[in-house]
């Protein structure tokens, strides 16, 4: 009995041995490699480089008061048109009280001077019809008084531009503010009742309205200075809209900075490019903006995914399948690449299939 347990041990080890190798030799076998392939394609290849900015309109204009007072009544609000011309805002006037009190003090002055002055005269005019003094005496006082006469008119028209932002003689009204240019109202910063500031030597004063063109935009803004030696005015540019759903923008780069300015510790230059409007898209004052700018474009190319080209010694290879799973290494001429797709030039055709690495 015990000589059969002894037996039996023995072939239990043995088994576990032989399937113990029979295991280890099974999976030290390796899998047979199944290559994926893939065809080349026709495609379009377009080379670029992005700036980043914003589209503004190219002609922004802050209009402000000659007078400083408080904004009486509006006529507009923002997003109306106006034509050059249309009254914007009426202003009630807030008189500096030194200046009123020396137009007020001008005035009596002169009316004095006049009363004074036309009193002399109808002694002179009662002395020359006695014959007394010449005709040209006479003349010295009328004229006189004519002049004493208009600096009194002048004088009023002073007090009433300091009151009423007028003048008798004039059409002319200074506290109403009127658009210096067509456009449209971007923004009214000052509601009714605030107080604005006159627009003078010293200051531009208080903007009373911003209007604009809408129908000239560009798109401004910065491109690193590594990306600035490959663009040139006259190019191509993409513009993608983060706030829109709409098909991108065309523009034309028309302005590219002479000088790079620091931002975020690397050098950019600042570019302008006028923007190709959509009649069906309104296109805000704003608009923060991604500008693709195209460095070299071919169109309907044959291309492959950069990825699957080998390089060796300054050549370019891929290798093509010519069996299931049999491959061979070909050199190919290659032409513009995007990051992605490169362009095949020679060496593939349209139904050849190309290992993926």
């Amino acid at each position: 009995m015990k000589k059969f347990f002894t037996i039996l041990g023995i072939l239990i080890l043995v088994l576990v041995f032989v399937g113990t190798a029979v295991f280890l030799f099974n999976k030290s076998k390796e899998k047979p490699v199944v290559y994926e392939t893939s065809s080349p394609f026709i495609t379009d290849i377009i080379q670029k480089t992005v700036a980043t900015g914003k589209v503004i309109p190219r002609k922004e204009v802050n209009v402000t008061s000659q007078v400083s007072g408080v904004v009486d009544q509006l006529f507009v609000d923002a997003g109306d048109t106006v034509a050059k011309g249309d009254i914007i805002a009426k202003i009630s006037l807030a008189p500096n009280m030194i200046a009123l009190n020396n137009a007020e003090s001008q005035l009596e002055s002169a009316k004095i001077s006049l009363s004074n002055a036309e009193r002399e005269l109808e002694r002179q005019k009662n002395l020359k019809a006695q014959r007394l003094v010449s005709e040209s005496e006479y003349n010295k006082f009328l004229l006189d008084f004519e002049l004493k006469k208009e600096r009194v008119k002048s004088a009023e028209n002073n007090l009433l531009l300091i009151r009423e932002g007028s003048t008798l003689q004039s059409d002319l009204v200074s506290n109403i503010i009127k658009a210096t240019s067509d456009g449209m109202i971007l923004q009214i910063p000052n509601k009714e009742g605030a107080f604005i500031v006159e627009s003078s030597t010293f200051g531009s004063g208080t903007t009373v309205a911003t209007l604009a063109d809408m129908n000239d935009m560009i798109f401004e803004g910065m491109v690193d200075e590594a990306e600035v030696g490959k663009i040139r005015e006259g190019m191509e540019l993409l513009l993608d809209i983060g706030a829109l759903d709409s098909e991108p923008f065309q523009a034309e780069l028309e302005y590219i900075s002479p000088k790079g300015q620091q931002d975020q510790g690397t050098i950019k230059f600042q570019i302008r490019a006028a923007v190709k409007l959509q009649d069906q898209v309104f296109l805000r004052a704003n608009y923060s903006a991604n500008a693709d700018i195209v460095l070299d474009k071919r169109e309907q190319v044959l291309a492959i995914n950069e990825g699957n080209l080998i390089f060796e010694e300054g050549a370019h290879f891929v290798d093509v399948e010519t069996a299931p799973q049999q491959f061979e290494r070909r050199q190919v001429e290659t032409g513009l690449s995007d990051g992605i797709n490169i362009e095949i030039v020679s060496g593939l055709v349209e139904s050849d299939k190309i290992k993926q690495l």
